[in-house]
C-alpha cells in the first residue's frame, strides 16, 4: 500500500483526489481545514502559508505527492499592485517549493515516486485578467520540467493544467448555471471541468500505471487549450 500525501485535500478537487485513493492507499491530507475528510484519511492540521511540513508525522517514505493550494485572481493587470503578485507567486509557487524541499529525503525513501502539481489552462493560452495567476503557475510549470530532469528516475514530476472547473475556488464565476452554461460554450466539450474530472487524470499519474510519464504538463481543459470551439 502506497504513502499518498495531498497538500490541501478538504474541499474540491484535492478531496476528490484523497478520496479516490483513499480505497487502495495510505492517504494522508494536509491542510487547514477537515470537515470533508473522509475517516479513511488520516488527517494534519497545516497551513503552508505558515506550517513547517516537517513537523508533521508522516511516513518514512512517500510514495506520491500532491499539492492542491492556489488562487484564481483574475483583474486586470492596471489594477494589480506588486503586492498582489507577490501573495500569488507566494502561495502558488514558493509555499510548493518550501514543501517539496522539505520532503525530498520522504520522497527518495520510495521505490519511485510521484509528484503531481497544478497549472492552468491560461499559461498555455494568453487570456485577459489571468497575469497573476498565470505567472505564478507558469513558474510551477517550469519548476516541474527542472526538477523532474534532475531527480529522473528516482521520481516522477507532472503537472496538470485545468480550465475553468466547477470547485468551491471557482464558485463566483460559475455561481448560476447560466453562468455555467456561458463558460462551458467556450470549451470544444460544450461544459466546464468537474472536480472528478481532474481527479481522474491525478490518480493516474500516481499510479504505476503511468510510470514512464514525467516532466509533462498534461491539459485536462475540454481541448480549450488546442482547439477552437464550435
Amino acid at each position: 500500500m502506497k504513502n499518498i500525501l495531498l497538500i490541501g485535500g478538504s474541499y474540491g478537487i484535492g478531496q476528490a483526489i484523497a478520496n479516490r485513493l483513499s480505497e487502495t492507499n495510505n492517504v494522508h491530507v494536509a491542510s487547514r481545514t477537515s470537515d470533508q475528510i473522509s475517516e479513511a484519511i488520516t488527517y494534519h492540521t497545516f497551513d503552508v502559508m505558515e506550517d513547517e511540513i516537517a513537523t508533521l508525522k508522516l511516513p518514512d517514505a512517500i510514495d506520491g505527492l500532491v499539492f492542491c493550494p492556489g488562487s484564481i485572481n483574475l483583474r486586470p493587470f492596471a489594477a494589480l499592485k506588486l503586492a498582489d503578485f507577490e501573495k500569488d507567486m507566494q502561495l502558488n509557487f514558493f509555499s510548493l517549493v518550501k514543501v517539496v524541499k522539505a520532503l525530498i529525503p520522504k520522497l527518495k525513501q520510495a521505490e519511485q515516486a510521484s509528484l503531481v502539481f497544478f497549472s492552468t489552462v491560461a499559461v498555455k493560452v494568453g487570456m485577459p485578467y489571468h497575469t497573476t495567476v498565470a505567472a505564478s503557475k507558469g513558474a510551477i510549470e517550469g519548476f516541474a520540467k527542472a526538477l523532474a530532469a534532475e531527480y529522473a528516475p528516482s521520481f516522477r514530476v507532472n503537472v496538470i493544467a485545468p480550465s475553468l472547473t466547477d470547485t468551491p475556488l471557482a464558485s463566483k464565476l460559475l455561481s448560476s448555471e447560466e453562468k455555467k452554461e456561458k463558460m462551458g460554450e467556450r470549451h470544444p466539450m460544450k461544459r466546464v471541468g468537474t472536480e472528478e474530472d481532474i481527479a481522474a487524470v491525478a490518480v493516474f499519474l500516481l499510479s504505476d500505471d503511468s510510470s514512464w510519464i514525467t516532466g509533462q504538463v498534461i491539459g485536462v481543459d475540454g481541448g480549450m487549450s488546442t482547439l477552437q470551439a464550435k
